[in-house]
């Protein structure tokens, strides 16, 4: 992802599940009628976990999974959701097999969990997330972005900040 001045930074500390809830909750309204957010972060940091909040906000009723099997799970809610786990690809190559510029132009959100697997195929405008697990069991929150995007976010949150 590229560094320049229309690009922005914002790092969050999670100190309990509703925030990752709130969090959730601020995307769902962000990303609007289509939009790409990126995951990452190690096992047990909580992307399957924000990401079932975010398709609950976005209004879908199934359960959500990690799709880490079959690489793509789709859901309909108020509008389709496509949650990805790209961490056993093993050629970004692949990812066209399974159609994924389909998903990624054809309406929708998309959610890639170890998206930094497939970066070359991941569109400028896109949100990145990274999750980080602390010592004490918080979690450190990065999200990268077009400025306009991540400053409307941050606009609907009420978490502690870290500069």
């Amino acid at each position: 992802m590229s560094g320049d001045e229309k690009q922005r930074k914002l790092n969050l500390k999670i100190n309990k599940i509703e925030e990752t809830q709130m969090l959730a909750r601020a995307f769902s309204t962000t990303l609007k009628t289509s939009g790409i957010l990126c995951l990452q972060g190690d096992l047990g940091a909580g992307k399957t976990t924000f990401t079932q909040f975010l398709c609950r906000e976005l209004g879908v009723d199934d359960y959500v999974t990690s799709p880490t099997f079959n690489i793509v799970n789709s859901y309909e809610g108020i509008l389709p959701v496509h949650h990805f786990d790209v961490y056993r690809i093993s050629d970004p190559d692949e990812m066209y097999e399974i159609g994924f510029d389909d998903y990624l132009y054809g309406g929708g959100i998309c959610i890639i969990e170890w998206a930094n697997l497939i970066e070359d195929l991941i569109p400028p405008n896109s949100f990145w997330m990274t999750i980080r697990l602390t010592e004490e069991n918080l979690r450190v929150v990065e999200i990268s972005g077009e400025k306009s995007a991540v400053e409307a976010l941050e606009k609907q949150l009420d978490l502690e900040r870290i500069v």
